[in-house]
């Protein structure tokens, strides 16, 4: 692989990471709810999902899965139903209004929560895959590239993908004083649950 080609690829994914997605929003409502700590261990959990899945992809084993219609329909399915819950649960949030209560619930229940929806949020999205199979092999090609570098370019996705989120959480921490106040808070949950609930619908009925 060339350093044109490569750089060219950087292009490509830094449009791809910055552009909002189910991702996005799960690290933003944990950020707000569990403050800089729950928001990097849910940026944590996608950044080890996408390692899995662009691994699985460098290796061949993507296209198994995606070309196995009951698996990627039960993947598909698991996904959107696993957006739709973490969107009814911000919805519930904002519904109730108590975010003393809820943010010291937050606190007890540790980093393993936050860790777990980034990582859920990210391995049962197939469109994580999909995008994958359709864009590494415009980059690869037979007899020249090797499996390295189609690890490398997965591993490109999950990195910048990473320090991506990683600024967004930054963001939030310097100004979530002013997320305090119960009518922000509320109106942010509306939206963010509002969203993952949509992201899940569009990925249930997609095709």
């Amino acid at each position: 692989m060339t350093w044109s080609s490569y750089c060219a690829y950087l292009v490509f994914v830094v449009l791809v990471v910055i552009a909002p997605g189910p991702d996005t929003v799960v690290t933003l409502k944990n950020a707000l709810a569990g403050g800089q700590r729950g928001g990097m261990m849910t940026a944590f959990g996608i950044a080890v999902a996408n390692l899995i899945q662009g691994t699985a992809v460098a290796l061949g084993l993507g296209a198994l899965i995606v070309g196995s219609q009951p698996l990627f329909l039960t993947l598909r399915w698991v996904g959107a139903a696993y957006l739709a819950y973490l969107g009814i649960q911000a919805l519930r949030s904002a519904r109730r209004g108590e975010y003393v209560a809820l943010d010291a619930e937050g606190a007890r229940t540790g980093s393993l929560r936050r860790w777990r929806e980034g990582f859920l949020s990210n391995i049962t999205n197939p469109k994580v895959l999909a995008l994958y199979l359709s864009v590494l092999p415009q980059f690869l090609h037979p007899g020249v590239t090797t499996t390295w570098d189609a690890l490398l370019l997965a591993y490109t996705v999950s990195v910048l993908g990473g320090l991506w989120l990683l600024c967004l959480i930054l963001l939030i921490h310097r100004i979530r004083p002013a997320f305090h106040r119960r009518k922000v808070r509320r109106s942010l949950d509306v939206v963010t649950g509002t969203a993952l609930i949509g992201f899940g619908a569009a990925l249930g009925l997609e095709g």
